[in-house]
């Protein structure tokens, strides 16, 4: 099970999402205004409702707006199902879930076919995640299991080109790379950054900064990775 709050998330997880509906729970005074967005919703479907200040009381915080659902998580999509896409973007322990829904908003809105995520990075199902994310983890397909190598390994045998993004001098700066008809782009933590072994598994690619300041929030270095490509093709 997962939890989705706010009205956009919830719209989306009503209409684009691939995940079954468990549950809504509204805030009395959200009903009547949210008639239109619970229309899909089916009638075996329970609608909960309570006033404010026990919503508070019982979820421990008055930031979930009034709109809370609980949908399930069902079957994981296999990688298999995302090695015919045509751009990837791939997160390495990455451990921030406001970092991971940023990169889900990024990845959408810069065209991206699907996320690929390590064991090691957190859950783009958490309530947080999806709500940074716009909603975009609910309906981005996405894959998430094993290591970084292992990852590169198998979608480089499915024809990938892989961008590591690291602020590595001897980098290849992002604006002079054309992207290639397969490409994965592949972000580490903030901090560490990536690994030297996934980097090296990999073609690093450096976006080009002022002397003295090497990195940018990974979010913000997918999204200008993106938009490269977005805008290259």
């Amino acid at each position: 099970m997962f939890i989705v709050e706010g009205k956009v998330p919830l719209s989306i997880l009503l209409t684009q999402s691939r995940f079954a509906v468990e549950s809504l729970f509204l805030c009395e005074t959200r009903l009547g205004p949210l008639t239109d967005i619970l229309e899909p919703l089916g009638p075996d479907i329970p609608v909960y409702t309570a006033p404010r200040a026990l919503m508070d009381e019982i979820a421990g915080f008055p930031i979930h707006r009034g709109i809370l659902a609980c949908a399930k998580k069902g079957e994981p999509l296999p990688l298999q199902d995302l090695l015919n896409a045509k751009y990837l973007l791939i997160l390495n322990e990455i451990s921030n879930h406001d970092n991971v829904g940023a990169a889900f908003r990024n990845a959408a809105a810069f065209g991206a076919d699907g996320v690929l995520l390590d064991a090691g990075s957190c859950d783009p199902l958490y309530r947080k995640a999806i709500r940074v994310s716009s909603g975009a983890s609910l309906w981005l397909p996405y894959h998430q299991s094993g290591t970084g190598l292992e990852q590169i390994n198998a979608l480089k045998s499915a024809g990938f080109e892989i961008w590591a993004m690291t602020p590595r001098a001897d980098a290849v700066p992002l604006q002079t790379k054309t992207p290639p008809e397969k490409l994965a782009i592949l972000l580490g933590a903030e901090g560490p950054g990536l690994p030297e072994t996934l980097i090296d598994a990999a073609q690093p690619v450096r976006i080009p900064m002022r002397t003295g300041f090497d990195s940018v929030n990974v979010a913000t270095a997918g999204a200008i990775a993106l938009a490269h490509v977005f805008n290259s093709g």
